[in-house]
């Protein structure tokens, strides 16, 4: 489970770097699919992941964040970065015990891997985005990533 996350956390941060590169209106322009921009589908991707895994599974107070108070690539970021933080913590701690437990209709391990699948869903739409304005998208590739380590997977 957590070799997934991080693997999304650090295909996420390529994506910051690489957007980094096209100019803003590229970045709000609305396109075809998905959550219809960059910053629109980056913002859902991270807001997302926390109200999944911190306010569903863990029950801590909070709300969904607003993209009208997250409009640009860096304040995404930090966002991004922020709340990675927090979640890191529950994927980290995460064990076969949880697996099992219910939200409403869902085990936890349903829910985590919703999210996992929900954030790679999305970067498939950004790669489609980036290639169709002559860009090679970030890397889609678990292996050679040094993910693999202190046996966790």
């Amino acid at each position: 489970m957590q070799l997934l996350f991080r693997y999304n956390w650090q295909v996420r941060d390529e994506w910051f770097q690489l957007l980094k590169r096209l100019p803003e209106e590229e970045l709000i322009r609305e396109r075809v699919g998905g959550i219809g921009s960059f910053l629109r589908t980056l913002h859902h991707i991270v807001d997302v992941e926390q109200a999944w895994i911190l306010l569903a599974l863990q029950q801590l107070p909070g709300s969904h964040y607003k993209f009208e108070d997250y409009k640009n690539l860096d304040a995404i970021e930090r966002l991004s970065n922020s709340c990675r933080t927090e979640v890191e913590k529950f994927v980290n701690s995460w064990s076969n015990e949880l697996e099992e437990n219910i939200l409403d209709d869902f085990t936890f391990g349903e829910i985590m891997r919703h999210v996992i699948a929900h954030e790679i869903h999305h970067i498939g739409q950004l790669s489609v985005w980036i290639r169709e304005l002559g860009f090679d998208p970030a890397s889609a590739n678990v292996i050679g990533r040094g993910l693999h380590s202190n046996g966790k997977h």
